[in-house]
């Protein structure tokens, strides 16, 4: 049994937006709903009442509303949304014109800058205007090579303002990883910063951009922000103007919002690109917003008056998702930089010197300040803070017990799990529900989400493929380049037809509960008995002699075998006793089918961009393949260890 971690107070409870929506949804379908796993049944047995019920509840701003909530719930892919509405997603998030604080930036090493709604606004509509007088128009692509600061957001709404389409990468990003996702969708305006900071040191981006320019013809313009120098030389930079020259002197009294259809293209999100040309997922503008608005308003508790942080760059689906609590009118915190510069506990002071009460991060983070010895609650005052949101990869028990202990014991702790496909979560937090260490607090609203065991079926507290049974807004309309949809297809429905399949292992409990177990592309198979990664992590990690950790499969005389890679912490050497007690301790507490026949020491483990392990990646190495997206790694060096390892050579 899960130890309970965290149970809201009933006041805590009456007071969320989650109690709100039960309500609404009382009065109006005559319900008696008292608690979250009724109101999510109904949600998922009447789909188009839930999905009608959030667009009013969000008070979705529409110029027509729409005929039809879904054509066909029982398609998938292809099911069409709010058919007949007309709408703006810029306008959506810009709603709020007043003197409340909608952007904090913190650059590394730079004190914090704020705008208010107003701020923000009157700047959208003279980007927009420029990029109107740019030749932009409905449907272009407009991108960002940017560090996570106002100006990316601006950049992306006044684009969006127009009915362009919007794709952003971090400037972390290598030359290769920016040609193999800009390059698919020839945009017209690229915006970049001259340059970025990291763990104190600062990088240039235009020398990358001059090689992209190259390589990218359909770019006709260079809009560079300056950000690491106040007057960057963009003199040998084809195609380039200052975003201060950019941008209209004139504010216009009133942004022409140009209004779509609820599918016109908003977003295309890119797949990690690990193992193959990343896909390019394209994203409509209804979808995203009312499913955004759900899960910031409902799963995340946002209200106007919450400041929400998270740790995210422009390349991660997270920043689109925090850029929609624009819609709530909420203040939103912006960092760009290391989060351990000048010191591990540097977010943790950028959350007590903003008073953050939602702090978004990654599973990956929350390991790391723990085995640093940080102290948030010690160290910081936190009195504000409500709610952490862990994601990226699945959060063990020993980082939920960690929250409690070290940051605050009166939070709701929301391990959430989703992804860039469908640009939020299939599962994550329930502010009126109890946090169970391991765990996801429930699956989300109208997500129709099964675990199916090997031949297809649903289970119940059993491990099982992910799998999503019903259609939702926020799916890709199509992907890029696709026209007969086939690469979408592939990617999540060749294995169960008309179910979307998105490759995580997990186990859905009784109490409506879900752990994740790892990516079932990753999942080992000794003995054709499938096993998650995770499981092996959380009891390594816990080791302190262990830094990080790696687990793959190895293809091995007709069968898999376990091989598991241990960074070692400062100190500490991997002697044959401690290879005996990880093996002693996955035997005794997972099972003996989770002990690995080889363990190895390395120098590093290899990481996308967003702080996920690239398992895959590892396996294709170890096994002589290429791994062709190198770009796509935050550490591609770190790869170079694990080319002819003797030790898998040997039994």
């Amino acid at each position: 049994m899960a130890k309970l971690c965290w149970k809201p107070s009933e006041e805590r409870i009456k007071s969320t937006n989650m109690y709100r929506f039960m309500t609404f949804i009382n009065e109006r379908y005559n319900k008696d709903f008292t608690e979250y796993g009724t109101l999510y049944q109904w949600s998922i047995d009447n789909i188009p009442d839930f999905w009608a019920s959030m667009w009013d509840f969000a008070e979705i701003k529409a110029s027509k509303p729409y005929t039809q909530v879904v054509d066909d719930v029982t398609r998938m892919p292809g099911a069409k949304w709010f058919q007949g509405a007309r709408l703006n997603f810029a306008e959506n998030l810009l709603r709020y014109r007043d003197n409340h604080t909608a952007l904090i930036f913190k650059g590394e090493g730079q004190d914090s800058i704020r705008i208010s709604y107003s701020e923000l606004y009157n700047e959208v509509g003279r980007v927009a205007k420029s990029l109107k007088g740019a030749g932009v128009q409905a449907g272009d692509r407009v991108v960002g090579f940017m560090p996570n600061m106002p100006e990316t957001i601006m950049a992306m709404l006044a684009a969006t303002s127009l009915g362009a389409t919007w794709s952003s990468c971090s400037p972390d990003f290598g030359i290769k990883g920016v040609l193999d996702r800009f390059g698919q969708i020839k945009p017209k305006i690229l915006f970049t910063a001259n340059g970025y900071s990291f763990k104190g040191k600062t990088f240039d981006s235009l020398t990358r951009v001059s090689e992209i320019l190259t390589d990218i013809p359909s770019i006709e313009k260079v809009v560079v922000v300056p950000y690491t120098d106040p007057n960057p030389d963009i003199s040998q930079l084809p195609k380039a103007v200052d975003y201060r020259e950019f941008k209209s002197t004139e504010t216009p009294s009133e942004i022409e919002f140009a209004q779509f259809p609820a599918d016109h293209p908003l977003y295309i999100m890119f797949t990690s690109g690990t193992t193959g040309l990343p896909k390019c997922m394209v994203q409509s503008a209804g979808g995203i917003l009312v499913h955004h608005m759900k899960e910031l308003m409902l799963h995340t508790d946002l209200k106007r008056d919450d400041t929400i942080f998270y740790f995210t760059t422009c390349g991660w689906m997270m920043w689109n998702w925090l850029t929609s609590s624009l819609s709530v009118g909420a203040t939103l915190v912006l960092f760009d930089g290391n989060p351990f510069h000048p010191d591990p506990g540097a977010l943790w002071q950028m959350a007590q010197d903003e008073k953050i009460t939602l702090f978004g991060t990654s599973a990956g983070y929350i390991a790391a300040i723990q085995n640093a010895g940080v102290k948030p609650g010690t160290d910081y005052d936190l009195t504000p803070l409500k709610a952490v949101l862990s994601t990226g990869s699945p959060l063990s028990v020993e980082g939920f017990e960690y929250i409690y202990r070290q940051v605050k014991e009166d939070l709701q702790l929301a391990s959430i799990s989703g992804g860039s496909d469908i640009n939020g979560c299939f599962a994550g937090g329930n502010p009126m529900g109890p946090v169970y260490a391991g765990e996801l607090q429930c699956r989300n609203l109208a997500m129709k989400v099964e675990a199916f065991d090997e031949n297809g079926q649903p289970v119940i507290n059993q491990q099982g493929e992910l799998v999503c049974t019903a259609p939702s807004p926020s799916m890709p309309i199509y992907f890029w380049d696709d026209p007969d949809g086939e690469k979408y297809h592939a990617a999540y429905f060749d294995v169960y037809p008309n179910v979307w399949r998105h490759g995580d292992f997990i186990e859905i409990n009784d109490r409506g509960g879900v752990v994740i177990y790892g990516r079932s592309d990753a999942t080992l198979n000794p003995g054709g008995v499938r096993i998650g990664t995770a499981e092996i992590y959380r009891l390594v990690e816990g080791m302190e002699e262990i830094e990080d950790s790696l687990v793959v499969g190895q293809t091995w005389k007709n069968d898999v075998r376990v091989v598991l890679f241990v960074k070692m912490a400062q100190g500490y050497d991997l002697t044959d006793d401690l290879k005996n007690r990880i093996k002693a301790t996955l035997r005794q507490n997972a099972s003996p089918r989770h002990v690995p026949a080889k363990i190895i020491a390395t120098p590093a483990v290899p990481y996308t961009l967003n702080m996920k392990k690239v398992e895959l990646a590892v396996k294709k190495v170890i096994e002589g393949h290429a791994v062709l997206n190198k770009d796509a790694l935050g550490n591609p060096e770190a790869l170079d260890f694990y080319e002819n390892l003797k030790e898998l050579q040997e039994d």
